[in-house]
């Protein structure tokens, strides 16, 4: 014979199991260990002297269910190709903590019927929160009707100002790519960049203008190259630029595949780079900037930060705080496409 509790055998023991061995309801036994003030203190003392005997330890989502949440979030994007959302998500997960918070993510496609359609989905699983992610840094209408949780809005934010929205400086992140290149001792500057539409585009060459006129310089050919964000634009813009303005030894792009088709046409005109020409791009994605000729040196938008810092602010808000919205700065990744004076 044995002075043991009986208990379950090979199997991590539950709830229930407590509450049977220190002979009270599964409602009960869920109150005393989490301190709500309902349970007696004697009755209390029972339960966690079983629930110790047993070596019960209830996870995170069983305590969140415990206090009425389900220990689930949604992630709601727009892009399709997961260049943004995914470095988010992963941010996101990690804010969470391995296998604490499940994250159900959802793909609107940019698709407003889609959209109210994932919401309604992702409110009948009664998520805790939700997170949504843009695929754009223009301002986007907030979600349609009641919506009965905490939401953060990440890279694209909300039009509400009463919304918690968290977003990258592009403006700072055209000062910075900038900077670096006048710290490479450029003087002749070109930008080119993506569709003007795109407040990212307009953002980020706002901040080069305004860091090349406080060393007194210009763009070359006095203005932005507005086009497309891919690599066709960034050979023809290249060319174009060089044959116009051959004094041109830096180039600062609003993308890694707009810098990519650049570099391109650099190698097939001659020009060597580093050496008389340096350039930049931006997103700091590493399928392209790791893999140029020769390696690009970009400005990173620390998306997967941005991700952990959106659910850090979700599980506050969840929790019955009032996060405000912040915006964040990049971060220069330097490689050889850009090498500072000696």
């Amino acid at each position: 014979m044995t002075n043991e509790p009986e208990g379950p055998a090979n199997r991590t023991p539950t709830l229930t199991d407590v509450a049977k061995l220190a002979g009270v309801s599964v409602a009960t036994a869920s109150k005393a260990i989490n301190g709500r003030g309902e349970v007696r203190a004697t009755t209390r003392v029972r339960v966690l002297e079983a629930a110790e005997l047993l070596s019960f330890a209830p996870n995170a989502l069983a305590r969140g269910l415990l206090s009425g949440r389900t220990g689930t979030v949604g992630l709601l994007t727009s892009d399709l190709e997961g260049r943004f959302s995914i470095p988010i998500l992963m941010g996101v997960e990690d804010a969470f903590g391995a296998g604490q918070v499940s994250v159900f993510l959802c793909d609107a496609r940019g698709d407003a019927i889609r959209e109210k359609h994932h919401v309604q989905a992702l409110l009948s699983r009664r998520v805790d929160g939700l997170i949504v992610v843009g695929s754009r840094t223009d301002p986007r209408p907030p979600l349609a009707g009641n919506i009965p949780v905490p939401v953060v809005y990440v890279y694209d934010p909300s039009a509400d100002p009463a919304d918690i929205s968290l977003t990258v400086d592009n403006v700072g992140g055209g000062r910075l790519a900038v900077e670096h290149l006048l710290a490479c001792g450029r003087r002749n500057i070109a930008h080119i960049t993506g569709d003007a539409v795109y407040r990212a585009a307009r953002d980020r060459a706002e901040g080069a203008a305004a860091t090349l006129a406080a060393a007194g310089l210009t763009m070359v050919g006095d203005r932005p190259y507005f086009g497309s964000w891919d690599e066709a634009w960034g050979r023809a813009a290249a060319r174009m630029v060089v044959e116009r303005h051959p004094e041109v030894d830096g180039i600062f792009c609003g993308s890694d595949q707009i810098a990519r088709g650049v570099l391109e046409t650099l190698r097939d005109l001659g020009r060597d780079v580093p050496g008389t020409t340096s350039v930049i791009g931006f997103d700091n994605w590493e399928a392209i900037a790791a893999h140029s000729r020769p390696r690009l040196t970009s400005i990173d938008m620390n998306l997967k930060h941005l991700g952990s810092v959106a659910g850090q602010r979700l599980f506050a808000a969840i929790g019955g705080a009032v996060p405000t919205s912040e915006q964040f700065p990049g971060r220069l990744v330097m490689r050889e496409s850009s090498l500072p004076l000696g």
